[in-house]
């Protein structure tokens, strides 16, 4: 959001809302086909409105990406209750994803993050820096959980909680292409339970 527009008078909108509204539009369509009337139409917002409170649309969309890293931390961290065994942790993030990769009125619709920025990245110098800093926020966090088990002999020693991380994420980032692509629940799910097999050793 523009930020000498933060410091103006209060708007007669509100503004999460229609940020959550254009997230929609930008999920279901991509950034580069989301036009402004569409945005406009989302979010009862007349072009020059929509400038005046936001930005360019790469700003609106900026806002959305955050907005989304923003949720996202906060449900992966509520998924990695320490006071859960890190198996379930795990189960918990997969199956919290997938709540989300697979809503959509037409069709699933995958993860917001890796199904739109992941494509403007190269264009937009921008949109690359927040799909960077998410996935490393999403890697870390999941690595301070694993570092915990490994304290707490939940995993082997010897386990490099830094690589299990990332495969953790690779993981998540599968099942939200592959819930795009069309795969079913249960193939979804299955995949999940062996990500968590994987990482943590056949229960």
């Amino acid at each position: 959001m523009k930020d000498e527009k933060k410091r103006g008078r209060p708007r007669a909108f509100d503004t999460s809302a229609a940020i959550g509204k254009a997230r929609e539009v930008f999920w279901d369509r991509g950034f580069s086909a989301a036009s402004l009337d569409n945005l406009s139409a989302a979010t009862s917002l007349n072009r020059p409105s929509l400038y005046n409170a936001f930005g360019d649309k790469e700003d609106l969309y900026l806002d959305a990406l955050e907005g989304y890293r923003m949720d996202s931390m906060v449900v992966l961290e509520e998924a990695l209750d320490a006071s859960l065994p890190v198996r379930e942790n795990l189960a918990r993030i997969y199956d919290r994803a997938l709540a989300t990769y697979l809503h959509g009125d037409t069709a699933a619709r995958g993860c917001f993050l890796i199904s739109t920025a992941a494509v403007e990245a190269i264009q937009h110098e921008r949109v690359r820096d927040v799909l960077g800093r998410s996935l490393a926020d999403f890697d870390r966090a999941i690595e301070e959980r694993l570092v915990l088990a490994v304290e707490r002999g939940e995993l082997p020693d010897k386990t490099d909680p830094k690589a299990l991380a990332r495969l953790a994420s690779a993981i998540m980032h599968s099942l939200a292409v592959r819930a795009r692509a069309g795969e079913t629940r249960e193939a979804l799910e299955a995949l999940a339970r062996s990500g968590v097999e994987l990482i943590c050793g056949a229960p």
